[in-house]
């Protein structure tokens, strides 16, 4: 699409109308995807039915694991130790914040190395750990989860003295319920997505949109 500058008569110059973020990003993907190997199709439709595999067993059990649970369980005690500088509090939420911000700055890598596929799979990822946190957080009050505590001493249940300290504590089943939303939309959109990019590799060049 063009713009006609103010005053434009026939012959005179026009400059192409700026195109929002979003746009640059889908064209930038279209483009992206249809120079991918076709090879690669078969990978990303694997690892998106295991992720709809997931996606059910999820939703159908609260304490279901799947192969990712040692990673993000790993990061989790990792964070605990990388905010400890900041206080009781803060360190204890720091296993929360460190499994859902690993997976999100990741797609800062999948960025500069221009991998779509890589940049969905994080929200995938990131939905797998929203479903821990909630199955964490509804958990609070009455603590029936095994705790794990590498540094040895006793284990703290870190939703129970963090809702405790907020002081709402009867909120662990609201809140986890609106995490587990969270997670079902995270893992919905890299899904869908995903359909998209494969759609996207298979169309024949004489589909692909006019510039």
């Amino acid at each position: 699409r063009t713009v006609e500058l103010p005053g434009h008569q026939p012959g005179t110059v026009t400059r192409p109308e700026p195109e929002g973020l979003l746009t640059r990003l889908i064209t930038d993907a279209r483009r992206w995807a249809r120079r991918r190997n076709k090879a690669w199709a078969v990978f990303y439709v694997a690892l998106a039915v295991y992720m709809s595999y997931v996606l059910v067993r999820h939703l159908g059990d609260a304490e279901y694991q799947s192969w990712l649970k040692p990673l993000n369980l790993g990061i989790h005690e990792w964070g605990h130790f990388v905010f400890a500088p900041f206080g009781e509090f803060i360190k204890m939420a720091g296993g929360t914040i460190l499994q859902c911000l690993v997976p999100l700055l990741s797609i800062l890598m999948f960025v500069k190395q221009r991998d779509y596929f890589g940049m969905l799979f994080c929200f995938g990822w990131l939905s797998t750990n929203l479903f821990g946190v909630a199955t964490y957080v509804g958990d609070a009050r009455s603590r029936q989860l095994p705790l794990v505590t590498p540094g040895g001493g006793e284990a703290v249940h870190d939703w129970h003295y963090l809702l405790g300290r907020l002081g709402i504590l009867h909120w662990d089943h609201t809140l986890a319920f609106l995490t587990r939303t969270a997670a079902t939309l995270s893992m919905a959109l890299f899904l869908l997505a995903t359909l998209w990019i494969l759609y996207q590799m298979t169309r024949k060049p004489e589909d692909e949109p006019q510039q």
